[in-house]
């Protein structure tokens, strides 16, 4: 990606590679889910829609994992540490690079080629999913009206699951959870 800035008449290109991390509310308040609230705007769930609508249906597109995370409580803060540490989903990534960077190298693309970068006529091919899985990813295309480039990232992040499990192929089990991540409810691209 190139980004482009024009300054005082001048023209600079510069090159771009990055990752985005947002996060944002629910709603204007930020309490729409929480217990027993009652939003002064009117019903929570109409709140929440008309909050999330500031963002425009192509942004959403192309933002590839979209998670939903319910504020802490204090319960949650004495529960026990989680059975995969840090030290053990680095390796696990690491692992996965590595399948990555074979399989890509072996179609001759350049170093550092990710499931990611490559090609969608690519992800197409070396994320082909078993018969239970095209038929999800099939469903999923309709009922959650995903675009062209919807379709293709939730191919990605599903290769990337399958990459993470030591997996060759493609499951319905990781295009599930793919799916999981375009959010609640996928808005059509407009």
């Amino acid at each position: 990606m190139l980004v482009k800035s024009t300054i005082a008449n001048h023209r600079i290109t510069y090159p771009a590679r990055f990752q985005l991390v947002a996060a944002m509310n629910p709603c204007r308040c930020g309490q729409a889910l929480e217990p027993g609230y009652a939003c002064r705007r009117g019903p929570n769930e109409r709140c929440m829609a008309q909050y999330g609508a500031r963002i425009s249906g192509p942004l959403l597109d192309r933002i590839d994992l979209r998670i939903e995370v319910a504020a802490v409580t204090a319960a949650d803060l004495i529960l026990p540490p989680p059975a995969e540490g840090s030290r053990e989903t680095a390796l696990r990534v690491a692992a996965a690079r590595g399948r990555q960077t074979a399989r890509y190298d072996a179609e001759g693309l350049a170093a550092g080629t990710t499931n990611a970068t490559c090609p969608a006529s690519l992800i197409e091919r070396v994320a082909a999913p078993d018969a239970d899985g095209a038929a999800l990813i099939r469903t999923a295309a309709e009922s959650m009206r995903l675009t062209a480039r919807g379709f293709h990232r939730t191919l990605r992040v599903a290769r990337t699951l399958a990459d993470l499990d030591g997996e060759p192929t493609v499951r319905r089990l990781h295009l599930a959870e793919a799916l999981s991540y375009r959010g609640r409810a996928e808005k059509p691209a407009s």
